[in-house]
């Protein structure tokens, strides 16, 4: 059988896996039936989702694919292979938290040291005044420059406005590009894309979460523009969408989250941000419009610039954190604590993320590693931070094209 129709059983699969896992599928835009299908009746047991896994896996390996299509056997094959082992665990195999990352991303993370951890505290210790603990002073600066509730629409609005005109400078969008911003409370995380198909996307803020200002300026950019809803659009209109304006490959209709592609979309959205404002021009932006607009003192901005340098080796603490908690060499007030010193949170802001933890599991390396990954592979290709130019082209490339880790050599 060729390609298509193993595609066909994929989409199949994933809206099957969906009722046993609600946050499994995180985007649908195919035959409205096909969904309809999938939710009416009995869910079909994980037995025979598993069987039909491998089933499919066996088909996409054997199946008629001329040399155009490598990439779309590439494609289901990881995309399969991933699906296959969340049926697994939900099952309830247990898996390692790196051989669990390495199954859904195809990626086995690296540990990172604590005395990494620690040397970057020791810079922070140096670089912010006061008293107190690390964590303290950087809570208190921090206190500075969050965005108060009445004002985190005209913030978010400019900041997402501003993105989208950088980004349409380089990129084609579909002409029914649309977004709506919705604000939200009580959700593990403190933004998402829920893409719609035919260009349009529900972007949530969790208010829960306080918004710091630039903060405001990595959602947007992350959600919406070069970001997620970036991403989806093109994939759809590129791969999705019928001929001649795509190529009719119906497995892009449906967006399993637990699967390696969410490496490459996690990853290019949190590196799109540094694209679309490298520098001093993102310094520039927050300084001269986005602090205004937030009532907050623009002279904060380099200080607070420099202090987010700093953070972003301490993002991988939440992958130490998650290790150590799902393997279980970590309990609860064990891994908060870790969060606490390693991520500089409070305790509640610790909480929160142990609460993301527990829901997405191995799913948060695929910020902090996959950016890693995807500005790596951008610079291989010639796309450094001195090519702007150059850097968007092969940005843009990745996020409209099927290529999983593996096929980027990550």
């Amino acid at each position: 059988m060729p390609l298509s129709t193993w595609a066909t059983d994929y989409v199949h699969l994933v809206l099957a896996t969906g009722r046993h896992d609600p946050n499994f599928v995180d985007a649908y835009y195919g035959p409205p039936a096909w969904k309809a299908t999938a939710e009416t009746g009995e869910p079909k047991s994980l037995t025979a989702l598993r069987a039909e896994a491998e089933r499919l896996l066996a088909g996409v390996q054997a199946a008629q694919a001329g040399p155009d299509q490598a990439v779309r056997r590439d494609y289901l094959q990881g995309q399969l292979g991933a699906v296959a082992a969340h049926l697994a665990r939900l099952a309830g195999q247990v898996l390692f938290f790196d051989d669990e990352a390495e199954a859904l991303y195809q990626m086995r993370p690296p540990v990172t040291p604590e005395a990494d951890f620690e040397a970057a505290l020791t810079r922070l210790d140096q670089l912010l005044e006061g008293t107190g603990t690390v964590q303290a002073r950087y809570q208190r600066v921090r206190e500075r420059v969050i965005v108060p509730t009445e004002r985190v629409d005209a913030v978010f609005q400019a900041a997402i406005h501003e993105a989208r005109e950088r980004t349409r400078q380089h990129a084609t969008l579909p002409a029914s590009d649309h977004f709506r911003v919705e604000y939200v409370r009580d959700k593990a995380w403190s933004g998402y894309n829920w893409y719609q198909g035919g260009g349009s996307s529900v972007i949530q803020v969790n208010l829960d979460l306080p918004i710091t200002i630039d903060r405001a300026l990595d959602l947007a950019a992350h959600e919406g523009y070069p970001g997620h809803h970036v991403y989806n659009a093109l994939l759809e209109q590129r791969f999705a969408q019928a001929p001649p304006v795509g190529r009719g490959w119906v497995e892009f209709t449906v967006y399993p989250l637990f699967s390696p592609q969410s490496l490459i979309a996690e990853g290019t959205a949190n590196f799109g941000i540094e694209v679309a404002f490298p520098g001093a021009e993102r310094l520039t932006f927050e300084r001269e419009v986005l602090f205004p607009l937030a009532g907050l003192d623009p002279q904060d901005a380099v200080f607070w610039a420099r202090v987010q340098a700093e953070l972003k080796l301490l993002a991988f603490a939440d992958n130490e954190a998650a290790r150590g908690y799902l393997d279980g060499q970590l309990d609860r007030i064990q891994a908060e604590t870790f969060l606490m010193r390693y991520s500089l949170r409070t305790a509640a802001q610790a909480a929160q993320r142990l609460r993301f933890i527990e829901t997405y599991r191995s799913y948060v390396i695929n910020y902090n590693l996959g950016e890693q990954r995807v500005r790596d592979w951008v610079n291989r290709q010639g796309g450094t931070a001195d090519q702007p130019t150059r850097r968007w082209a092969i940005f843009l490339e990745l996020i409209s094209s099927p290529r999983l880790p593996r096929a980027l050599g990550f």
